[in-house]
């Protein structure tokens, strides 16, 4: 039987089993099955909640089941026949749904569950009904005759834009190797750093040591590359990455940003960024820009300082009298020795992998009560691990897999994703929620264990707040379930919550061991380590918003076919915004995943939308302790475990008493206002 079929009915997919010849087969004929029930469903006279959504529910079900799976090993296993088939699934995929969300039959139906049950649902159910009217808006329902057929291309065309996107620059990243078999490169490197090198080269069948434009290959390199010109030669193919020849995403960004524009003003929009608030906690595109600008104006002095302090350092003590952008990770680098005498580096012996991964779950064991195990799972890669989350009960409530390490045909970055959703299925089960968490890490070197910086475990832990948020969720209407109905803007809300514990003395005990001697994190170390928490904090502030502020103008202000050019929108946000300016080369859009290829777009501000309320949720753990099993329970009360079934400001409000402001933010940040 495929294994993509036969995974609908398993607990977990078969990874093992799954293959390129599978994607196709099975997803057409699940579609094909999906296809016919829609018909059957809309020609009900009176559809109810359990003739009507709870098909819908398990379709969503069965079709996550079969397609899950290939998005999940398209991302961590890439290869030429996955891509190929993954193409034309994702076309498959994105037709379906805008069809589904265009059905104007169905669309009726479920209106209709919503005028005759209304009194008889739960809050769950409610909440789904409402948010699947609002989406059925969204997607076009109501438009009629060529309004609608254009705005079905228009989604699919950009499904196909933006996985296009993506692909380029994940070949344009691949592409870049610099190989070198002169140790006079390697001045001012870790160990670590050559160590991971040099195995990089050996794999590929090469003498010396290869860098890559990996995270974990790049950024060392430019933290302490002594030679400037490679940092330089490094820094250009990283941000021009996907500009140019064959892998160019310009045009690409051009004609996404354009049919974006044209669907917002199909529905009466006008422009895209209110389309997106549609469905997010803010409500207005003033309130956005307010909130970005207001942090901007409250950061800027003390970004400012810090440029001037970091100019000053490289001139005196580094010889660097022009300092480019190149020089910056490596100034920097430099300038936190010399105020704090601390380094990611000599952090990275604290935290090798399985301390840092046991110390994580005893955390949230203690806070949430349940009991973390290693289980047993069909598995993509040898090194991906899966395990099992228990109650006090001792009763199963959840799972999730674990894949740590960067490795070559895997996607950048660091992400939660769900792979299968709690919800009650229509024979009365509860189906248990499981989750991926993927990072993109150094793996064990020789004899060493996987030793990451304290940067890469506040990664760590922010992923897994998000798979918390999927796997400790109580709701039973899968649409509502876990992270799904969360507004995009309060999703990042339990994942930059968890950071906060990674400076925590009575946390960092728990895990933060040295690898050889077993010693936890010295006192005088760990002093120097939260004085330099928040090294050019001022600045990160200013990039984030810088980015955010881009974000949302480009898809408020900029017109496709006006005078300005989105590199122009760019510098003027820079202008308002940045204290650093990059070079005219710089061609950081073409890269920007998140807004072109992930589900960013006008919504990168929830990153800093989201801080606010982590912080100020944090705030309460400080107030009333670090540990204080009252105050987790109700966070996982009141946040974790409501899904999108309501308002996420009204459960902040009920945990916290009140609604939140950016006090707790800039404060955690070091900057007074």
């Amino acid at each position: 039987m495929n294994p993509l079929l036969h995974s609908i009915v398993t607990p977990l997919p078969l990874f093992d089993k799954i293959t390129a010849e599978d994607v196709l087969p099975a997803l057409e004929q699940v579609l094909q099955k999906q296809k016919q029930l829609v018909q059957v469903l809309v020609a009900q006279e009176k559809p109810t909640w359990d003739s009507l959504m709870l098909q819908l529910e398990s379709m969503d079900e069965e079709l996550s089941r079969v397609w899950g799976p290939v998005t999940h090993l398209n991302a961590v296993c890439d290869s030429d026949a996955l891509r190929e088939v993954y193409q034309k699934g994702v076309q498959q995929t994105s037709a379906w749904h805008t069809e589904l969300a265009q059905n104007e039959a169905l669309y009726a139906a479920i209106k209709d569950v919503q005028a005759n049950e209304a009194e008889v649902l739960n809050q769950e159910q409610q909440a789904l009904l409402a948010q699947n009217i609002r989406d059925f808006r969204l997607s076009g329902a109501e438009l009629k005759g060529e309004d609608k057929a254009r705005f079905k291309a228009i989604r699919l065309r950009l499904s196909e834009l933006a996985t296009l996107f993506e692909q380029h620059v994940l070949d344009a990243t691949r592409a870049f190797t610099f190989h070198t078999d002169n140790q006079d490169d390697l001045q001012g490197l870790p160990d670590s750093a050559c160590d991971a090198a040099a195995q990089r080269a050996k794999a590929d069948g090469l003498e010396g040591w290869l860098f890559t434009l990996d995270i974990p290959s790049y950024l060392p390199l430019m933290q302490y590359a002594e030679n400037r010109d490679l940092r330089e030669k490094m820094y250009r193919a990283y941000v021009c990455r996907a500009s140019d020849g064959d892998l160019d995403n310009t045009p690409v960004i051009d004609e996404l940003l354009a049919l974006r524009q044209e669907m917002a003003e199909m529905l009466g929009f006008e422009h895209y960024a209110d389309y997106s608030l549609a469905t997010k906690m803010a409500s207005k595109t003033e309130e956005v820009t307010a909130f970005l600008r207001e942090l901007a104006d409250k950061s800027r002095a003390m970004a400012e300082q810090e440029v001037e302090e970091l100019q000053a350092f490289a001139q005196e003590h580094l010889g660097i009298d022009d300092l480019q952008a190149w020089d910056i990770p490596f100034a920097s680098e430099k300038l936190r020795m010399h105020t704090y005498a601390i380094s990611q580096e000599e952090l990275k012996p604290y935290f090798a992998e399985a301390n840092v991964v046991s110390g994580m779950f005893a955390l949230v064991e203690k806070m949430y009560g349940i009991h973390i195990q290693q289980g047993e799972a069909p598995l993509w890669h040898k090194d991906a691990q899966y395990f099992d989350i228990f109650d006090e009960q001792a009763q199963k409530i959840a799972g999730f897999y674990l894949d740590p390490y960067a490795r070559a045909h895997k996607r950048g970055g660091a992400w939660m994703d769900e792979c299968v959703v709690r919800w009650q299925k229509p024979d009365g089960t509860l189906q248990l929620p499981v989750a991926y968490l993927v990072c993109n890490f150094d793996a064990p070197i020789g004899d060493k264990p996987a030793l990451w910086t304290h940067n890469e475990v506040m990664t760590l832990f922010h992923e897994f707040g998000h798979g918390l948020h999927h796997m400790l969720t109580e709701i039973n209407v899968r649409g509502v379930s876990g992270i799904n109905g969360v507004p995009w803007d309060a999703v990042e809300l339990p994942s930059q919550f968890m950071e906060n514990f990674c400076w925590e003395r009575e946390v960092l005990d728990l895990f933060a061991k040295h690898y050889e001697t077993g010693e936890s994190i010295p006192n005088d170390l760990f002093q120097r380590m939260t004085a330099a928490k928040n090294f050019q904090s001022g600045m990160q502030m200013l990039r984030q918003i810088e980015f955010s502020l881009f974000d949302f103008v480009l898809h408020s202000e900029y017109q496709p076919d006006g005078e300005r050019s989105v590199q122009d929108v760019l510098n003027a946000v820079r202008q308002e915004v940045a204290v650093v300016t990059p070079p005219a080369f710089n061609q950081f859009q073409n890269s920007f995943s998140h807004i072109f290829a992930g589900g960013y777009a006008a919504g990168y501000y929830s990153y800093k939308w989201a801080e606010v309320l982590s912080a100020d949720a944090y705030a309460a753990f400080e107030e009333e302790g670090i540990n204080n099993a009252e105050t987790a329970a109700r966070f996982r009360k009141e946040v974790l475990s409501i899904g999108g079934s309501k308002d996420i400001m009204d459960g902040f409000v009920a945990f916290r008493g009140r609604k939140p402001n950016v006090d707790a933010l800039l404060r955690h940040s070091g900057i007074v206002s």
